[in-house]
């Protein structure tokens, strides 16, 4: 038994191993059994990512079924975003595959001259889904490409004075539908106190970054994050403490998890006493058949959710205590 399986009352392997689902045995094999494995594509024929695909629009998007606004909001980017969570993170899909390539182009076609990736909030900075943009086309080998170097030259121009990041057009109190009538993005005061919900989905495209996971920005932005660990927000409709503990897979919003596998990527210590405390979370809350029982908030109708929550909560523990 491994050192990070001692660390758990349970073994979650048995029931991980039992599921059925072909993806999770891959990552299961790969990632905690660390088992040679057939090449990445021999998931891509799956059923559930071929009906994704099948759905995928001529300029590389996804359309969103929602009918048009007054505001010229670019809901196909976010369809876009969510198959790309289904597909690159799941299935394991990169660019080699012309869907993914088709995808990247279409994302890129919505970056501006500032190097920011916009559309979704209309014409203002959208940092949050910036950030989780990149992380995914970071995941799917997109790292070495220009555009994404302008991407993060654009991350770091946004950083707050705290090291962290926020939405500039939270801080200004108006309403969603005045700031989208605004002509110009609304710039961020970056003396104020940076978003941990904010700054932890642009964390995320630094830790799938092999360079930019090193960055001295990464490191202080990610020990903001942890020093919020189980605390309110400072902006957000997002601002509970329960948001911590709502959760996401493939990872959406900031919550524990999410967060513990930035920082683990990143490089951060178990003996943090604030990592210390989210893996001892962990460990309570972890029932005697091995899996954690945890609020899903988006993919709950999935029956296999809770099982890519529980192979997230074990890639954490393994890089944290077998190092």
């Amino acid at each position: 038994m491994k050192e990070w399986q001692k660390q758990l009352k349970f073994d979650p392997l048995p029931y991980l191993n039992s599921s059925g689902n072909v993806a999770i045995q891959y990552f299961v094999d790969r990632d905690l059994l660390e088992r040679e494995v057939e090449p990445i594509e021999s998931l891509w024929n799956q059923q559930y990512a071929q009906k994704i695909i099948k759905k995928q629009l001529d300029d590389g998007s996804w359309k969103h079924p929602r009918k048009p606004h007054k505001y010229p909001e670019n809901m196909n980017l976010f369809a876009t975003f969510k198959s790309l969570r289904e597909l690159v993170p799941k299935y394991g899909f990169n660019k080699k595959h012309k869907c993914i390539q088709k995808a990247a182009e279409y994302v890129f076609s919505c970056q501006t001259e500032e190097g920011d990736i916009r559309g979704i909030y209309c014409n203002q900075y959208m940092t949050n889904y910036m950030g989780a943009l990149m992380e995914l086309l970071n995941m799917a080998g997109y790292h070495d490409d220009p555009r994404m170097e302008r991407g993060f030259q654009w991350l770091f121009s946004m950083r707050h004075t705290d090291g962290g990041w926020g939405l500039a057009m939270l801080t200004i109190h108006s309403t969603w539908e005045e700031v989208y009538a605004l002509p110009d993005p609304v710039p961020p005061d970056k003396s104020k106190p940076s978003s941990h919900w904010l700054t932890g989905m642009v964390l995320r495209t630094f830790a799938a970054h092999p360079k930019y996971r090193k960055r001295e920005e990464a490191r202080e932005a990610g020990k903001l994050l942890i020093s919020r660990f189980f605390q309110k927000d400072k902006y957000s409709s997002r601002g509970d403490k329960s948001y911590w503990f709502k959760f996401y897979y493939p990872f959406f919003w900031t919550d524990l998890l999410s967060s513990l596998d930035s920082v683990s990527l990143l490089g951060f210590c178990k003996d943090e006493p604030q990592i210390d405390k989210a893996l001892q979370w962990f460990k309570d809350k972890q029932q005697n058949n091995g899996l954690w029982d945890l609020k899903i908030m988006m993919g709950a109708r999935d029956k296999d959710t809770h099982l890519w929550l529980n192979l997230a909560i074990c890639r954490v523990f393994k890089r944290f205590y077998d190092v």
